[in-house]
């Protein structure tokens, strides 16, 4: 069975920008490496829509900056974004979005860090702000 994508390419760039994103700001904020591949690797395997525009082979993910801040200006509302477009044209995969990055950004183990942990805070008030 095939999904049929009826996404701009813009809103396509939104949601991997986001999910991508956030994998990036946990990165920057001191997460282990071995828990952004894993991060990584739970964006690639999510399912639905949010999986279909994920897993593609795509050049329009642009996360510029030089710091923490700088990414997160760029990230956390391109994350409101996401949910805010979802939950308006497909409302069952917003929960799918939402469940995804916080999964990515929740490989990791042992206890994070005081940053880490703060940035994952901040990925989800961002997720819950649409």
């Amino acid at each position: 069975m095939s999904i049929t994508i009826t996404m701009t390419d813009q809103d396509k760039s939104t949601l991997r920008t986001a999910a991508y994103g956030a994998v990036s700001l946990m990165a920057a904020s001191g997460a282990p490496h071995k828990a952004i591949t894993h991060g990584s690797i739970a964006l690639t395997s999510a399912t639905g829509l949010v999986g279909h525009v994920l897993a593609a082979k795509s050049k329009d993910i642009h996360l510029q900056g030089k710091s923490v801040a700088e990414l997160a200006d760029q990230v956390l509302p391109a994350l409101t974004a996401a949910m805010s477009l979802l939950g308006k044209q497909y409302p069952g995969e917003a929960d799918n979005f939402r469940d995804t990055v916080l999964v990515a950004i929740a490989a990791r183990s042992g206890e994070p860090s005081p940053a880490v942990a703060a940035m994952a805070r901040k990925i989800t008030a961002a997720l819950d702000a649409a």
